[in-house]
């Protein structure tokens, strides 16, 4: 079990991510740069085009690949796996660009979760979850984003008036 004053996420969070192969330090910019220019030579039939900016390729770079499967019950729902792979959401780039303009934001793919709904990072870092039932914030940053779908943290809904 990991050192708790030394450990970056919470336990139980640090325990998920690691059993999906996560582990302090890594970073493959290798597989993020390639994300990175499939994404940006793709461009939908109506000619929208995918935001590509630091923070998605950070992201990529340390949980690109991951699959993650809660390790419990949720605090507030049910937590879903989802995994870390941008070309989940490639052919929503008029989607993510929609969600973008109406948060006033870069928006960009981050993966998927349990193939209900599309993950995005926004140009700040912050996370959302894209679904039949709406638009929902994660968090501010990776770290708690995937803290909110580890531990079944009940997501925020944006409104109209955010989305």
């Amino acid at each position: 079990m990991p050192d708790l004053s030394t450990t970056r996420f919470p336990v139980p969070i640090d325990a998920a991510l690691r059993d999906a192969g996560w582990q302090p330090g890594r970073w493959d910019i290798k597989q993020a740069e390639e994300w990175a220019d499939t994404l940006r030579a793709h461009i939908t039939p109506a000619g929208h085009t995918h935001a590509v900016f630091p923070a998605a390729v950070e992201a990529w770079a340390e949980f690109g690949g991951l699959r993650v499967t809660a390790p419990g019950p949720g605090r507030q729902i049910a937590p879903v796996a989802f995994r870390i792979d941008p070309l989940a959401g490639i052919h929503l780039a008029r989607t993510l660009s929609d969600l973008g303009r109406s948060l006033e934001t870069g928006m960009s793919p981050l993966g998927e979760d349990d193939g209900q709904g599309i993950l995005a990072i926004d140009d700040t870092g912050a996370v959302y979850s894209i679904d039949h039932t709406g638009d929902w914030f994660l968090g501010p940053d990776i770290d708690q984003a995937l803290g909110t779908l580890i531990t079944g943290k009940l997501p925020t809904r944006l409104t109209e008036t955010e989305a």
